[in-house]
């Protein structure tokens, strides 16, 4: 049993090198893969020690553990941590403050509009619903008509829709919201 425990320890040691760091269950699992009982895990650490650096629970291979690379990898979970915590916050806000009838679908795409004097300028929309849209650019056009025109599938033309835009609001210095409601269907130009 004990050449048993020595080669399951040197698979342990192995696996921390190649995951960069191991837990208890972990000694565990190489013990009922081996088929033996788990409750040995303890002596196989002891065997294992001279090669691994223990740190708040877990057990590192003395090449690859640092203080700096623990460190980088807790602030990388601090990080991680605080921005789930910002999109669920953000989830719920939005699903809170809500007032659209119909359902949005993400739909981030380069879009062309057209306006009523003929300039036509290139816009990201945010969101599309049956009834309207969310645009984002360099434009305020509140109170404005364009015609909106989405891209389809390669070799169709796209899609253009008479569209007023109902509201604008400042996101950023120089860079608008734009919220228009879809009029109708404009027919493709004639050449």
């Amino acid at each position: 049993m004990m050449i048993s425990l020595a080669q399951i320890a040197e698979a342990v040691v192995r696996r921390a090198q190649r995951q960069g760091q191991i837990a208890a269950r972990d000694i565990r699992d190489e013990l009922r893969l081996a088929g033996l009982p788990e409750a040995e895990w303890k002596a196989v650490l002891e065997l294992a020690r001279p090669s691994l650096v223990v740190r708040q629970g877990r057990y590192y291979h003395k090449d690859a553990y640092s203080p700096r690379l623990e460190q980088e990898r807790a602030q990388q979970q601090a990080v991680g941590k605080a921005i789930r915590a910002l999109v669920k916050e953000h989830r719920a806000r939005r699903s809170r403050d809500e007032r659209r009838g119909q359902a949005r679908v993400d739909f981030v795409q380069p879009v062309t509009v057209r306006t009523e004097d003929g300039k036509e300028h290139r816009l990201l929309s945010r969101d599309i619903s049956p009834t309207g849209i969310r645009l984002l650019g360099t434009q305020q056009l509140l109170g404005q008509k364009l015609v909106v025109l989405l891209p389809l599938n390669e070799g169709r033309p796209p899609c253009r829709l008479l569209t007023r835009v109902l509201w604008t609001c400042a996101v950023g210095d120089g860079l608008f919201e734009n919220g228009g409601t879809f009029l109708e269907l404009v027919d493709e130009p004639r050449p």
